[in-house]
Parts: C-alpha cells; structure tokens; sequence
C-alpha cells in the first residue's frame, strides 16, 4: 500500500537527477571522509592533546550527538524555509565547524567544534535525500539512488589509509582542512543546481518536543560517554546527568502522546517493518559504530602499528562494503528481506568475533580477508533495513519516518562508541592496565558481538513476505 502514492509525480529536475544526485553525494563524501578519517587518527590526536586515548571517543560521540539532536528538525526546516537554502547554509555550518576542529587547541575544545559541525551534518544529508525525493521521478528513482551511493561510498574507502597518511606526515589538523575547499565548491553547486522545494503548509513546529527530545538525547549520550571513559569522573554527576536525560525523555514520551505531530513519532513503531527495521538496525549499529573506534586504536596501540599502516589495513573494510552494493539486489532477490537479515546478522556477528582474536602474529592478509568480509555483510545488513525499514509507511508519514529513522541511526552508532569504550574501560580496570592491552580490545569486541547477534532472533519475528514489492522476492507458501 505504501508504493501507491496518490500524490503527483515528480518531474525530473531541469539541471537532471544525476546531478542533483551527484550535488548531494558529494555532501555525504565529505561528511564520511571526515568520520572514517578522524577515527584512524584519535590515538595520535591524544598523545597531542596529553589525554587518555579513551577519553578521543568524545570526538565521535559529540559530532554523533549533533547529527542526533538535529535530525528530527532537518525535515520542517526544509519544508519551513526551502531545502535549497537550508541545504546551503548546512554545508556553511559543516565547513566552519571543520575550521574550527582544526584549529582546537585542547580536547574539550575540539568537542565543542565538532558539535557545532554535526550540526551541520544533521541537516545536509537528510534534506538532500528529499530533495531527491521530491524532484525525481520514480522511474529514474533507483539511477538516482545508484548516483548518490556510489560516490558517497568513496569517502568510507578513501578515509582510513588517507587518515593514515595525513597523521604519519602531516598534521592531524589537515584532516578538518580538506573540507574547506569541498564545503566551498558544495556550497556554489548547491545554489546554483538545487532547486528550492518546500511544502506550501509544513504546520506547527514541535518546540516542546524538540526541546525534551535535545534534553534527554544529550543527557544520556554525555552521560553515558562520561561513564565509558573508566575513571576521572565523579560518579554522583555522571548519574545526575543520566537522571536528567531520561526524566527528559520520560517527559517527552508524556508529549508525545498528546501532540498531534511530535518531532519523533513513536505512533511509527506500530507499523511492523518499520519497528523492526529500528530495533534490529539500532543493535546492529551498536557494532557499525564500535568497529571503526576499536579497529584503528588496537591496530596502533596494541600491535604497535603506524597510523599509515593501520590506516591501510583497516581499508578492506570499506571495500567489502563497497562491492556489497553490486550484489545486494540479487541476494534480496532470491532469499528475501527477512532470512537475509536473520542469517546475515549471525554472519556479520562471527566476523565482529573474529576481530577480538586479532594478535600481531596474525597473516596481514588474513586479518585483510576478515575485515573484508566484515565490512561486506555489516553493509549488506545496513542497506536491508535501510529498505525494508519504509515498505509500509504511508506517503504523507514518510517525513516523520525519515526523521525518526535518522535520529535513531545516529544515536546507536553513537552508542556503540560509548559501550565499546567503556567494556575497554572495564577490563582494564579489572585486569589493572594503565593503557589497553590486546585482551582487553577482545573484550571489547566480544561485548559489542554479543549485543549484535541479538539483531537475529528481532529480524526472524518479520513476515517472509515483507517487502517482496521491492526486492522480488517470491516466497514459499
């Protein structure tokens, strides 16, 4: 029902949907090259900055906590103030931010820069999503998804032997610099290229909804990166700040259910693709966003290796996500959306386990073959429920669904910094080391694949035939 949209259809953009598609991959390159190559350089950034490396993980979760808290708002300014404008001013923000991250003279410094970026963040990606949406026709649909994933792909591959070679003989600093001359031309295209969609009538905007959801967002995300840093902090704030963010929460909950269109919709997690698309995909991101923290940090400090050589390994990874996007259609094809997801979360969990068994005297090429095949089927799962997650929604909640999706998605890959950093904490606390050992990484790991392999048993709850309209998939009687 979801796929029969009374609503007009699109005319393709007059600039033409690939480059319109084109336009706003180049938003999502710069903004995961600046994630995947940030992650290879926190270690030397924290030897720069005289800190734990533990604490380098308010770096990702800051920026993470920026795209959460904003993402929710992305749609009504679209809709408020016109997506081209709104989609300019977000790559403004975005390349200020870096500015300022790469001139951050301390650490507590560089979390707040990087707040300020994913503010930007928060609104560039989602708005240029609908635009697409709202501009091209559904017959060339899937070329314009083509278009916008595959360069956006780039980033992610480019990110970790490129971090790498910036911080072995550069400065760490240049990794926020290479945004600038992308944010500029970004910002050119977009004025010239997008076109400025809206909605005649975007209605009220949810303040009070907006607020508690920011309150409560960043009380559990800073509380729960205050607890993984594993020491240094009075416990007494850390649960004062805790207690705030879910009494906000609990707040928002009560407004929600009274509030004919709440900033984040829970009504949406009735519709049984959609709600468990949320629930499987936010314990799988709890990996997607431990892997990339763990990975670079074992790499250097526990095997010893240069950031260039880290950086090279961790590579593969980003390839094997790569190649998925060639055969991710045929797999759907023929198993279907739900036994896709069920075998290939307990595969994606295996390969996470594998990582906890890394040691130096490990083949460079079988750790290689590992992470490829860990980055092909994490990617595999991501793009399933990235799919299936909108199959029966209906048209005129497709924007609320994207939000809340969004919001999601952000927060547990920020989750998943903060409960990788603080299992590392805990077993070095436990096993009485000042700095990570190699047995303390697989702890590490080993948490964050148990919570994973979770994702199995949520996504066998689907119906065999959810989503067959997408994937032509036939499934058995």
């Amino acid at each position: 029902m979801a796929l029969l949209d009374p609503s007009p259809e699109p005319s393709s953009p007059k600039h033409g949907f690939r480059t319109t598609a084109l336009i706003i991959a180049s938003a999502m390159f710069m903004e995961q090259l600046d994630s995947t190559v940030l992650a290879t350089a926190l270690p030397t950034m924290a030897r720069n900055f005289q800190v734990s490396p533990l604490h380098m993980s308010a770096a990702l979760t800051s920026y993470m906590l920026g795209l959460a808290l904003f993402i929710p708002a992305s749609g009504y300014f679209a809709d408020r103030f016109g997506a081209r404008r709104i989609f300019r001013l977000a790559i403004i923000v975005f390349t200020l931010g870096s500015i300022l991250c790469g001139q951050s003279r301390s650490l507590g410094f560089l979390v707040a820069a990087r707040l300020f970026q994913g503010m930007g963040g928060a609104m560039m990606v989602p708005v240029g999503r609908l635009v697409l949406l709202r501009t091209v026709a559904r017959r060339d649909m899937v070329s314009a998804m083509a278009w916008l994933t595959v360069p956006a792909l780039i980033g992610p591959v480019l990110g970790p032997p490129l971090g790498g070679f910036i911080v072995t003989y550069l400065s760490w600093r240049w990794i926020f610099f290479l945004n600038v001359p992308i944010g500029i031309l970004g910002i050119y295209l977009a004025t010239v290229f997008i076109e400025d969609v809206r909605e005649p009538d975007p209605g009220q905007f949810d303040l009070r909804g907006f607020l508690l959801s920011s309150v409560s967002l960043s009380g559990l995300m800073y509380g729960l990166e205050m607890a993984s840093r594993g020491g240094g902090e009075s416990r007494r704030v850390t649960g004062l700040i805790l207690g705030v963010g879910l009494l906000a929460g609990l707040g928002y909950v009560w407004h929600a259910r009274r509030f004919l269109h709440p900033i984040l919709d829970f009504g949406l997690m009735r519709t049984p693709t959609f709600g468990i698309s949320v629930i499987s995909g936010s314990l799988t991101r709890i990996t997607g966003g431990a892997l990339p923290f763990l990975l670079p940090m074992m790499m250097q400090i526990g095997f010893g290796y240069s950031a260039a050589r880290s950086g090279l390994i961790t590579f593969t990874t980003a390839m094997g996500s790569f190649l998925m996007k060639t055969v991710t259609t045929p797999i759907l094809r023929r198993f279907g959306f739900r036994d896709t997801l069920v075998w290939n979360a307990l595969i994606a969990s295996a390969c996470l386990a594998v990582c906890a068994a890394f040691r130096p005297g490990w083949p460079v090429l079988a750790i290689n073959g590992v992470l490829f095949v860990a980055g092909f089927f994490q990617s595999l799962q991501f793009t399933a429920l990235n799919t299936i997650a909108y199959a029966d929604i209906v048209p005129e909640r497709m924007s609320s669904a994207t939000s809340f999706y969004a919001t999601f998605q952000q927060l547990m890959l920020s989750m998943g910094i903060c409960v990788s950093s603080t299992a590392l904490a805990a077993s070095m606390a436990l096993s009485g080391h000042p700095v990570p050992h190699l047995g303390d990484f697989s702890v590490a790991f080993l948490v964050v694949t148990g919570i994973s392999i979770l994702a199995a048993p949520v996504c066998a709850r689907m119906n065999p035939a959810a989503g067959a309209a997408m994937s032509g998939h036939q499934a058995r009687r």
